[in-house]
């Protein structure tokens, strides 16, 4: 066997990928640290590793009633409006699987949309749980979905199937990666019109809820909805793993979000994530916090309009701090842009098909409109003679559609590793999820017809290597 430091490379990775990355445009949203809390910061001069404490009495933890995280989560839950907060460590994941399985029992339905991250999908399979997924508006210029209105959601509520599994719950997504988003209050207004309890998947939203800019799409905390998880490294000034839970009304019982917890989350967590949670939350109830989220706001707002009167294809969209380059227009994917920015020193934080989005955090970057409008140029010049990409189709699938195979069943059944283009009329046994973003195409229990399977090659053209070659199916015995 090879010595360890032979084959052991993050160490040694880490501070060269410090050095080359001039222009750090994606999450955490801090920012490399740049934007951090400041008692966060003094915390972390001190001896590394003096603050890797177990869950002494003193200090506590997310589900214990004494100590000082448990003060420091009743603190948060009062500022913000809610009943009760919970600090994650597992990111939204663990927070998001965590919050569904607490809502639904085994055998029920759970309403999602098909732009859902995959640890949903994973939660359903845990709590055998069927998940009956709508489509939503297309964004045919740029192939990405846009969040659904209220007269979208009617047409999916209409659209429900009449058998199957009871849907016992509905799941939003607000805002997207792109930060696109809608005014969520009448869609919670309508789910709860059929007493689903409402969950929202607001990772990319935490700055939404401060109420510090009335542009600013509404926060689904204060919207109504039941549930509402926020990653506090997406979308705030916390460390990577990051999260809170927010819970407010009586249509959810405390106790059943504590034990669906307890069932997930870690019995040793770390007192520096905590020490984050704790941080990121309390800095945007200071007055100096809130005048700098609203300073990283209007930066954003006139740096993006400054790059647009230059030439600079930014789409809109409902979030200052996402810029979402369109580089479809100029007939390059935003695979191909990351992959020419990167040895640039500019790095994103999500290439797709046909745009690249930057995450600008709460940092002012000085020099960031003269480095993007030279990188575009660039760009552009390194790639003459194409042209526009064509209107992107959307996903073959019914406006409402659910598996044709129980989705544990499928997980755990006999599967084999098929080619793509030979898989026609097979149930996938597995999910097919570009990552990032990390949505599901396929997943599994669903039959895939040759028309999806059509739909699937054309996405592993544009998506290349993030889309397999082959896809594994059930064995139907």
């Amino acid at each position: 066997m090879e010595p360890f430091q032979r084959w052991s490379t993050p160490l040694k990775i880490i501070p060269l990928l410090r050095q080359r990355i001039k222009r750090p445009l994606f999450l955490p949203a801090h920012t490399r640290g740049a934007t951090l809390p400041a008692p966060l910061q003094q915390l972390l001069r001190g001896r590394p590793g003096s603050w890797d404490l177990p869950e002494l009495p003193e200090l506590g933890g997310p589900l214990l009633d004494s100590g000082a995280v448990a003060d420091s989560q009743r603190t948060a839950a009062t500022a913000m409006g809610a009943q009760h907060c919970w600090f994650g460590v597992h990111g939204a994941t663990g927070l998001l699987q965590a919050a569904l399985l607490a809502i639904t029992s085994p055998g029920q339905a759970v309403l999602l949309p098909r732009n859902v991250h995959r640890s949903v999908i994973q939660a359903c399979l845990l709590g055998h749980l069927t998940p009956v997924l709508f489509d939503l508006p297309w964004l045919a210029d740029r192939g990405q979905p846009a969040p659904a209105d209220e007269a979208w959601l009617n047409r999916v509520l209409a659209a429900l199937p009449t058998n199957g599994p009871a849907i016992a719950a509905a799941l939003l997504v607000h805002p997207t990666y792109q930060g696109y988003a809608t005014d969520p209050t009448p869609l919670i207004r309508l789910f709860h019109e059929r007493n689903w309890p409402v969950l929202v998947d607001e990772a990319h939203g935490s700055h939404f809820a401060i109420e510090v800019d009335p542009a600013l799409p509404h926060s689904a905390l204060h919207c109504g909805a039941d549930l509402v998880v926020h990653s506090l490294h997406k979308s705030a000034s916390g460390l990577a793993q990051t999260a809170v839970l927010w819970l407010q009304g009586d249509r959810i019982d405390p106790h059943a979000i504590h034990r669906s917890l307890s069932w997930l989350q870690t019995t040793s967590p770390s007192a520096l994530l905590l020490a984050s949670c704790e941080a990121a939350l309390a800095e945007w109830q200071q007055p100096s916090g809130r005048k700098a989220l609203r300073r990283s706001l209007d930066s954003a707002r006139n740096l993006a309009d400054r790059l647009r009167e230059q030439g600079v294809p930014l789409l809109v969209n409902q979030d200052p701090l996402r810029l979402v380059l369109h580089t479809g227009v100029a007939g390059i994917s935003g695979l191909e842009a990351d992959h020419w920015f990167l040895p640039r020193g500019l790095a994103a934080e999500l290439p797709e098909p046909a745009t690249l989005t930057f995450c600008l955090g709460f940092k002012a970057h000085r020099g960031l409109e003269r480095h993007l409008c030279r990188a575009w140029s660039d760009l552009v010049a390194a790639h003459p003679n194409r042209e526009a990409q064509s209107r992107f189709i959307p996903a073959p699938l019914p406006l409402v559609s659910q598996p044709v195979m129980e989705l544990a069943k499928a997980w755990r059944a006999r599967s084999i590793d098929v080619d793509l283009d030979q898989a026609v009329g097979g149930i996938a046994a597995e999910l097919v999820c570009p990552y990032p973003p990390g949505i599901p195409i396929v997943i599994p229990g669903e039959r895939i017809d040759q028309v999806r399977l059509n739909w699937l090659i054309n996405q592993r053209n544009m998506w290349g290597e993030q889309i397999p070659k082959t896809v594994r199916l059930v064995v139907l015995e």
